[in-house]
């Protein structure tokens, strides 16, 4: 019986992988992409996030396969940009969840829990002095600084972040580049934040989405990894520019150690053990629905078809 224990930690695992126009399909409790000719394997335990764009067909048994290996599913559009549709995590345990409801509805643990996550991003100096008024407003310039240090780095003009989902190639390069990478940003994240047992929509700087809590967490990594990536393959122009973006960020979140540091930087932002979680009674449970559900896929080997962006 393969049992939760033995599936990857979330830190083990691939980033994100991006696949269109094909089926997925399991074959031998692994899946398999079919794309015209072509027969693509598909590492599902060892992926954090996979990402359907248009034109992908998934069977019923692919899709109880990825839920069974605790593999984020997002429904997304053209270049991973927009977000359709998830599915859930792979925790049964409400612990996190209740710890991160229980901060984020007290306006004095939701103030600090903020304060926290600002002081990840300026290291160099204490914010205790400050307001949350004048953290925004440091937090601004910061941001606008890395682009404008970037676009000389990298000779890229820049007039500032603006784009338009609904016409997406009328948006400069660089725009349509931070776009995508943030796209795969926000996607990790987003599977690390629900793997853990925590809410995507109960943030403490971003409210009002159901994906704040993904964007106050992003933020820890914009400027280290999607920011300078963007930028250098913007500079670099050529066709593909989106799926270009996307394969880079696999790269560059492995560089940065990121799915090493997502969970861990959660915890301590909202002052939590990184071991709260499901006890061993829950994890038995988990257990025993995966026996019921059949043998979870398990298929080892990169993608390299044209289709896994």
């Amino acid at each position: 019986m393969k049992t939760l224990h033995e599936l990857p930690r979330f830190q083990d695992r691939w980033s994100h992988l991006y696949l269109e126009r094909g089926i997925l399909d399991q074959e031998s409790h692994g899946l398999v992409l079919h794309a015209l000719d072509t027969h693509t394997p598909i590492p599902i335990d060892q992926v954090g996030l996979l990402m359907l764009g248009p034109g992908i067909s998934i069977t019923h048994a692919a899709m109880r396969t990825l839920a069974d290996n605790n593999c984020l599913v997002a429904w997304v559009g053209e270049n991973g940009i927009r977000l359709y549709a998830h599915s859930t995590g792979g925790t049964f345990s409400s612990r996190r969840l209740l710890h991160q409801a229980g901060l984020v509805s007290n306006e004095d643990s939701r103030l600090q829990v903020a304060y926290r996550m600002y002081q990840k991003r300026f290291s160099e100096g204490s914010l205790t002095d400050k307001s949350i008024e004048q953290v925004r407003g440091m937090e601004g310039i910061r941001v606008r600084k890395a682009y404008q240090e970037m676009a000389k780095k990298f000779s890229v003009a820049w007039e500032g972040r603006s784009y338009d989902q609904g016409d997406w190639f009328r948006a400069s390069d660089i725009n349509r580049a931070l776009s995508a990478a943030n796209a795969c940003l926000y996607g990790v994240c987003h599977a690390a934040i629900v793997s853990a047992g925590y809410s995507a929509g109960l943030g403490f700087i971003h409210t009002g989405k159901m994906l704040s809590f993904v964007y106050d967490v992003a933020d820890f990594y914009k400027t280290e990894t999607t920011v300078p990536l963007a930028f250098e393959l913007a500079a670099q122009g050529g066709k593909e520019l989106e799926r270009r973006v996307r394969a880079q960020c696999r790269d560059v979140f492995f560089q940065a150690r990121l799915l090493d540091r997502i969970l861990p930087d959660i915890a301590e932002v909202l002052g939590a053990p990184h071991d709260l979680g499901e006890s061993p009674e829950e994890m038995e449970g988990h257990a025993v629905t995966l026996a019921l559900g059949g043998p979870p896929g398990s298929v080892s080997g990169q993608s390299n078809a044209e289709s896994a962006g």
